[in-house]
């Protein structure tokens, strides 16, 4: 069964940056009006996607010696964490076929040992060793949707994965994959990593109030220009709007959908989420979720997690963990809104 010329994605990667960037735009005009704060704007390209960063101060910013600065820390986060560089610290790892233990950056460690913790609360849902079944379906660096893969095919690849393979020692920064053709994907992470570390610096240098976005992952502190807390939009799942704006700072918010990233053949929809206990990407109803947490890092695993689980399982999952979370859920062709309880303090109301 061919796909190639066949595949559908009405809202592709290319199309949904411009869509977050123009939705951006509005709150980031939404948020801004005459102050004596000064405003940086720092706009660029990292991961395959875009990032935002505005830092209000009442001290004169330099956006241009900032945007290099913040541009040099997301090349090396890419840099250890990619897997679409082939000389990255995580290609290196996955194309070596060493069972022993590797030492690697400090950073790239924390992250595959924060991944291996949320894999196992998760019961396996979340799995960043799932990269061969990723790039399986197509989803992966190579790019390559030839056809459904058969069960043969998803058996073999599925063989290779498993979170309990994968070891990390935060104190000595080494990791060490039990089987030699382990593949990690930190797609699921990294993301939310490069918003934290970009937080970090701008934290570092002094500066207290700020937003960092990357791909629609976003890190806040302090107020916005106004002297309000930041609003931030979370899209629907048709991309066009917003389904719901809420108001934070001292928190990080994280959304992953279906929608971001798929494939249809024959009339059936190919999410990028890949469920790791069937090795076949998500069939549930659950369109999108938002978590709210402390760092972007974990909200950015735990917004995957709690998506590959579904509307019935993820919600309880959230809910034993008090975590503020929102879903937005398919049910007779619309949609509906799922929150628990700790989420509804974030929702913002225009008067």
């Amino acid at each position: 069964m061919k796909i190639g010329n066949g595949i559908k994605n009405s809202l592709n990667s290319k199309n949904f940056k411009l869509v977050l960037l123009f939705l951006f735009s509005l709150l980031l005009n939404f948020c801004t009006n005459s102050s004596s704060q000064n405003v940086a704007l720092i706009e660029g390209s990292t991961m395959g996607t875009s990032y935002s960063v505005k830092i209000v101060d009442t001290k004169v910013l330099n956006s241009e010696i900032l945007k290099y600065q913040i541009d040099s820390i997301l090349v090396l986060v890419n840099q250890q964490m990619s897997t679409y560089i082939n000389d990255s610290e995580l290609s290196k790892f996955n194309t070596s076929l060493d069972t022993n233990w590797i030492k690697v950056s400090e950073e790239l460690c924390s992250v595959i040992n924060d991944a291996i913790n949320i894999g196992n609360e998760s019961n396996g849902f979340y799995d960043v060793t799932i990269g061969p079944v990723v790039n399986l379906w197509g989803f992966g660096p190579d790019f390559k949707p030839y056809k459904i893969p058969s069960p043969e095919e998803i058996k073999f690849a599925e063989d290779k994965v498993g979170i309990s393979k994968l070891k990390a020692d935060v104190k000595n920064s080494t990791i060490k994959k039990n089987i030699s053709d382990l593949y990690c994907d930190l797609s699921s992470i990294a993301k939310g990593f490069g918003v934290d570390k970009v937080a970090l610096f701008i934290e570092e240098i002094g500066y207290t109030n700020y937003m960092v976005e990357i791909g629609g992952e976003v890190r806040t502190k302090g107020k916005n220009d106004k002297n309000e807390n930041w609003k931030i939009g979370i899209p629907t799942p048709l991309g066009n709007t917003l389904q719901k704006i809420i108001s934070i700072s001292e928190v990080s918010v994280a959304t992953s959908g279906d929608y971001l990233n798929y494939f249809e053949e024959d009339g059936i929809r190919y999410s990028h989420l890949i469920d790791p206990k069937i090795g076949k990407p998500i069939s549930h109803n659950l369109a999108s979720v938002t978590v709210i947490y402390e760092n972007c890092k974990i909200a950015d695993a735990l917004a995957t997690t709690i998506n590959v689980m579904g509307p019935e399982i993820g919600y309880d999952f959230a809910l034993k963990r008090k975590l503020p979370i929102f879903m937005i859920v398919r049910k007779d062709n619309k949609f509906i809104e799922k929150v628990t309880p700790q989420f509804e303090e974030y929702i913002y109301e225009r008067d």
